[in-house]
């Protein structure tokens, strides 16, 4: 794909433009995090932002249908259910053993239900799993995605297999599904889409999620110039965005997403077209 030429001012109206068009309430209903919205606990949104971000790969309307059935499996109330129920992994299998989403089947539920409830019976928010790895010097969040990890493969039966769900940059993976989860959780603004409910990591230090739309409308703009789709690609188009608001860049993850999806050609927009 070609880069684009715009000066830097068109990129940043360009930007500003989209992300103010799609950082709205409204479209919180085709998207996933608005299977967060649907709750106040806020045990219950970490829980239920973690794993529909874990499974976020494929049509948005298949991983919405398989996430609302996932909570209703669980009675509506996943925090409830994982702290009273989930110690049985008889009634694991017999309330969540024919739900699947793709490869995420019940071995790996089975470990999701078991960390979680092992995690919240020590802890009271999930977002220490992530800031307790990260200093305040920290540019990004790559300490906190290879801590998490680190952590959430630490109960001694942890599947193999599982690990392929969760990513990290020790392995050089872009980790687009842990950054979306953190950035519903860290950033705050007027909008009410974001949640803002975790205060130990920066806005400034989240990295963009970068999927296949993010990455295309990324490269079309020459924001992201990196051939790998990988975790310098990631750090690259971040960097790349905090020239444009060095505070809360992955506010532009709405303009770059948005477009991508709805298949802006930034040489049209550019020209008016």
């Amino acid at each position: 794909m070609q880069h684009s030429q715009l000066s830097t001012a068109h990129q940043q109206e360009l930007l500003d433009h989209y992300h103010d068009r799609f950082n709205r309430p409204e479209f919180i209903h085709d998207d996933p995090i608005g299977l967060v919205h649907a709750f106040d606990d806020p045990r219950d949104r970490e829980i239920v932002g973690f794993w529909i971000a874990t499974l976020a790969w494929g049509r948005r309307a298949t991983i919405i249908d398989k996430g609302q059935q996932l909570i209703e499996a669980m009675g509506g109330q996943p925090y409830r259910f994982i702290m009273e129920q989930g110690h049985c992994p008889v009634t694991v299998a017999r309330v969540l053993g024919d739900w699947k989403h793709r490869t995420f089947t019940l071995i790996d539920t089975h470990y999701f239900v078991q960390w979680l409830r092992w995690y919240y019976t020590h802890h009271t928010s999930l977002e220490d799993a992530f800031a307790r790895h990260l200093n305040p010097g920290d540019r990004t969040i790559e300490p906190a995605l290879r801590g998490f990890h680190e952590l959430f493969f630490s109960l001694p039966d942890a599947p193999n297999r599982t690990r392929k769900h969760v990513a990290t940059p020790a392995r050089k993976s872009r980790c687009k599904r842990l950054c979306m989860f953190l950035r519903w959780m860290v950033r705050q603004d007027e909008r009410g889409v974001d949640f803002g409910q975790w205060t130990r990591i920066r806005p400034d230090q989240l990295c963009m999620p970068l999927d296949v739309h993010v990455e295309r409308v990324g490269r079309s703009l020459g924001l992201l110039t990196r051939k790998q789709c990988d975790w310098l690609a990631v750090e690259e188009l971040t960097d790349n965005l905090k020239q444009f608001d060095a505070v809360d860049p992955t506010r532009y993850d709405f303009a770059l997403f948005g477009m991508g999806v709805e298949g802006v050609l930034v040489p049209d927009v550019s020209s008016g077209g």
